[in-house]
């Protein structure tokens, strides 16, 4: 079995676990649940932005501890302040070191969209995602079916949350994009090897719907990358272990930013230059 088999497999007795310690009609009573969501699309494609979805990643199946202690205050409010457009937070604890008081915990301190990173198999995870802060889910086309994605999908929106579909190939894009989804992610990452290769994303970019805000995931750890992407016609980055390796995982960002702006602002100058 591959290690996605493993963590899918993994994650049914989780969910069922957490079915039986927090019934539905307790979740439905946190101040969250009803609180009007952020849209992750709308920063996204904000121009005042870079569409930099900033994530909050401890560890990971390929990569083992990255950051376990991060500050999740620290982190996520230092990530807004350096100008990312939204917040990505891992609640997989048992793969990825998260958990769901991660997600609360930067809810309570940042007023931006936050997407909860996790294996969504079924419409329990959703109503957790609402109690616990999200404004968004991730579903993953490798690990669900045509029918019960969309099936997830609508589910979502009729809470107020928005839609991630994740796509690895043009396939999974053909048989799993529907009406109710808000972003798609290209993941640039094999999940069968690993390895990671961006022109996965040039590569499906054409075959995207272009009403749906669409962004590259994995791998980009080069400003010059965020701005191929964007000239391409990405709206989105999202980007985790590029900063979550340092130390001051913000500090990191705020870089990065800085670095994908000053890239920007030479190449306008040039092309300036070039027709005067």
């Amino acid at each position: 079995m591959s290690i996605l088999d493993d963590i899918v497999i993994h994650k049914q007795g989780e969910i069922k676990e957490r079915q039986a310690m927090f019934p539905v009609k307790l979740l439905e009573q946190s101040i969250f649940f009803n609180t009007p969501c952020v849209s992750l699309k709308q920063y996204i494609k904000r121009e005042d932005k870079l569409g930099i979805i900033a994530e909050i990643k401890r560890k990971s199946p390929s990569k083992g501890a990255i950051n376990p202690y991060v500050s999740i205050e620290r982190t996520s409010i230092g990530y807004m302040q350096a100008g990312a457009s939204a917040l990505s937070v891992l609640t997989d604890q048992h793969f990825f070191g998260g958990k769901n008081e991660d997600l609360t915990t930067a809810r309570k301190f940042n007023y931006c969209p936050i997407l909860r990173k996790d294996f969504m198999l079924n419409e329990y995870q959703i109503i957790e995602a609402r109690s616990i802060g999200a404004d968004a889910i991730l579903l993953i086309a490798a690990v669900l079916q045509p029918d019960a994605l969309k099936s997830l999908a609508q589910f979502a929106q009729s809470l107020g949350l928005e839609v991630l579909l994740e796509v690895h190939n043009k396939a999974e894009l053909e048989t799993h994009f529907n009406a109710f989804v808000d972003v798609v992610g290209v993941n640039n990452r094999n999940l069968k090897t690993f390895e990671v290769n961006v022109q996965t994303s040039l590569d499906l970019l054409g075959s995207i719907p272009s009403e749906v805000v669409r962004i590259s995931e994995s791998g980009i750890s080069d400003p010059a990358t965020v701005v191929k992407l964007r000239e391409a016609g990405f709206d989105g980055f999202l980007i985790g272990e590029r900063f979550m390796k340092h130390s001051r995982p913000e500090q990191a960002c705020a870089r990065f930013i800085e670095e994908v702006s000053a890239l920007e602002t030479q190449q306008e100058i040039q092309s300036k230059t070039v027709f005067d």
